[in-house]
């Protein structure tokens, strides 16, 4: 289940990942937490804030894809993370010196996106080079258990610390933490990467990717797929700070409990992916499965009456949507040619996060209208319908012979 921690490069990588992801979820905890406390507990702020956060990837991460194939990943990575552990120091220390306003946090999500949304595709890009792509399936598996242990970790150390320290804090830690993962790029032998052949400058590179995605029918079912389920099924994070204090009534600790229940799922869901990694199966099929059941487990989160039926369902919501991410990640790097492996994660990128910003206003305003449930239990079903409709689309795909049966 480990076995791509055998690859120095990749040890160096992921140890650094789990300190800085724990930095980075205790952040989203903490700036969820003080835009709702700078509002007054609006929902549409926070909506706001999210939509900022993402905007960015609109505009920058297909370019990325294109810079990942052209340039040293590795060093784009040192630039990036830097960048981000900076914003966490400019808004823990606006906030720890009480100068903090509502449209710094706003301005400061912007700033993070755009660094966001340059690191994604690179950093998706380069795990192949790090561990080959045998290792592939396994390494996007532990990178998800890596993730989602500092989700757990993250959002419940966040809890306690702004209740006893205040949110400022936490930010600061954040920009600490980032020292950890541009600590391990910076350690890595870079003769050892696996490294596709240079893209050299060209015109139209951008365009070729797109062309090349386009003629891939299957590809672009699973980019459908990850659009829809990721900009109407997984935005319910954001609306979890208004579930927790404004349907249960909980302070801050509720909430990161509501995270952790949620990463207790993911977590567990990525361990089984990796488990899963060196056995033969349709990762076209598991995706299909793994968003079908996420979308009807979190209709059925929306609905439940109280507070701890609500985080227990959350486990079983994060199983699913694991299966879902980790296969579809996978199924498009190794489906892909190696020069166009950034763009293609560019553009899998921009529709995994892109969504982000309409589906983060959608959810601020619909439980701002109509009650902080409705996100969730709407993005379930809209989730499920997508899944059903991407497994029509392959079926009459395989009929066809345009790609190859599901397994």
């Amino acid at each position: 289940m480990f076995r791509s921690l055998r690859e120095r490069n990749y040890r160096y990588y992921a140890s650094g990942q789990v300190v800085s992801l724990t930095g980075t979820w205790m952040q989203r905890a903490a700036q969820d937490w003080l835009v709702l406390e700078l509002s007054g507990g609006s929902p549409a702020a926070l909506g706001v804030a999210v939509a900022l956060q993402f905007l960015p990837t609109l505009a920058l991460t297909l370019w990325a894809g294109v810079f990942a194939d052209r340039f040293d990943k590795r060093k784009i990575l040192i630039v990036t993370q830097s960048a981000l552990g900076l914003c966490g120091f400019a808004l823990g220390t606006l906030d720890v010196t009480g100068i903090v306003a509502l449209w710094h946090v706003y301005a400061l999500c912007f700033v993070l996106g755009c660094f966001s949304a340059v690191d994604a595709p690179v950093r998706q890009s380069f795990v192949v080079e790090m561990v080959g792509p045998a290792q592939l399936t396994n390494a996007v598996a532990l990178n998800s258990m890596t993730f989602n242990l500092a989700r757990i970790v993250g959002p419940a150390i966040a809890g306690v610390a702004i209740t006893a320290i205040g949110t400022g804090w936490v930010f600061l830690a954040n920009g600490l933490s980032s020292v950890a993962v541009v600590a391990g790029l910076l350690l890595m032998d870079a003769s050892l990467l696996q490294k596709a052949k240079a893209v050299g400058r060209e015109r139209g590179q951008l365009r070729a990717g797109l062309r090349y995605v386009r003629g891939r029918p299957d590809l672009v079912v699973v980019m459908v797929l990850m659009f829809s389920v990721s900009t109407f099924g997984m935005n319910f994070e954001s609306t979890f700070a208004v579930i927790a204090r404004n349907v249960f009534h909980h302070d801050a600790d509720g909430y990161g409990i509501l995270i952790t229940m949620l990463a207790v799922g993911t977590l567990t869901g990525a361990t089984l992916a990796a488990r899963r990694s060196a056995k033969p199966g349709s990762r076209l099929r598991l995706m299909l499965i793994g968003a079908g059941v996420f979308g009807a487990l979190e209709a059925v989160a929306g609905v439940m009456p109280s507070y701890w039926l609500f985080a227990v369902v959350l486990i079983p919501v994060g199983i699913a949507v694991m299966t879902f991410t980790t296969s579809a990640n996978s199924t498009v790097q190794l489906a892909v040619d190696p020069t166009m492996r950034g763009r293609v994660m560019g553009l899998y990128m921009l529709l995994f996060m892109g969504g982000k910003p309409l589906g983060g206003l959608a959810s601020g305003w619909l439980a701002e209208v109509f009650g902080p449930r409705w996100p969730v239990l709407l993005g379930g079903l809209l989730s499920l319908a997508a899944a059903v409709g991407g497994a029509v689309a392959l079926s009459q795909q395989r009929k066809r012979g345009l790609i190859q049966p599901l397994g």
